[in-house]
């Protein structure tokens, strides 16, 4: 039986019509290219991470003027560990780091990102982000860790290099170079590196600075304080090469590598042995015994 695609219909429309335009209308495709980076896909949400929604104890903070949704799973008295997702993720997709976390002695806390979930908005970026974490600081103060997934990994790093303080990060399949990243959203667009080059061009005359400067191999350099950082990432990850985790523990040589092979981009968020290895690093490292 084939597998069933679940990419949105408007995704799968982009991916076949993108290549196409880019040769006869750049000046549409340049504008794909743009939103592609600020408005994220929704995907529904399977059964299993309804479920766990529905266990959390919902609340909200507002961002930039739209509401961010916020769960929290366990004891309130405890610690807690901070969940954020990747681009056109969920907090959910964490739902089987919820009982291990809770069984370790710790709160867990997750929010849908600006334009993500169950958080209004249509688009977010990493400034989206940070605020979001601002917010969820001030509401329940410094966590014990922060477990993040993909572009979670480079929102949280941005928020650090501009002051925002944490002891413990883990990031699951992130990137942190930034020709890795374009090469992603080539691969995903059916893009040319024309198109790659007028967005770089365009960064730069709308954020005064080069993409460059937003990716964690430039921002983890900025971080206020050192921090205990473990990488972990699929030696087949297509999406995320692990070329990425290489280059940043060379820049960051305190981190530690955890790979895995087979697990690729996300069912990696799903691996037994993978979320053994976060809550025993973060007990290492934490008040909890």
């Amino acid at each position: 039986m084939a597998k069933r695609n679940s990419e949105p219909p408007l995704v799968r429309i982009i991916k076949w019509l993108f290549p196409r335009l880019e040769r006869i209308a750049p000046f549409i495709t340049d504008s794909i290219f743009r939103l592609a980076f600020i408005v994220p896909a929704r995907y529904k949400s399977p059964a299993k991470e309804i479920a766990a929604a529905n266990e959390a104890t919902l609340s909200t903070i507002v961002v930039a003027g739209k509401r961010v949704q916020i769960y929290s799973w366990g004891d309130e008295s405890h610690p807690y560990v901070l969940l954020v997702h990747g681009w056109a993720g969920r907090a959910t997709q964490f739902r089987k780091f919820i009982a291990p976390l809770k069984e370790a002695g710790y709160r867990v806390i997750g929010f849908d990102g600006p334009a993500h979930g169950k958080s209004e908005g249509r688009a977010t970026s990493m400034r989206g982000f940070e605020e979001s974490l601002i917010k969820i600081f001030a509401k329940y103060s410094e966590p014990e860790a922060i477990v993040t997934h993909s572009f979670g990994g480079g929102a949280v790093l941005y928020a650090g290099s501009r002051g925002l303080k944490f002891p413990t990060l883990i990031n699951i399949a992130t990137p942190y170079v930034e020709e890795e990243i374009f090469k992603t959203y080539l691969r995903a667009l059916g893009a040319s590196s024309t198109s790659m080059q007028k967005f770089k061009d365009h960064v730069v005359k709308s954020e005064g600075h080069p993409f460059a400067e937003f990716t964690g191999s430039h921002t983890i350099k900025l971080l206020p304080a050192p921090i205990r950082l473990l990488l972990i990432q699929d030696e087949e990850d297509t999406e995320v090469p692990i070329i990425n985790a290489e280059a940043l523990l060379k820049i960051y040589p305190s981190a530690t590598l955890h790979r895995t092979k087979g697990l690729g981009h996300t069912r990696i968020l799903k691996d037994d042995r993978v979320i053994l290895e976060c809550v025993a690093f973060i007990r290492r490292g934490g008040h909890t015994s």
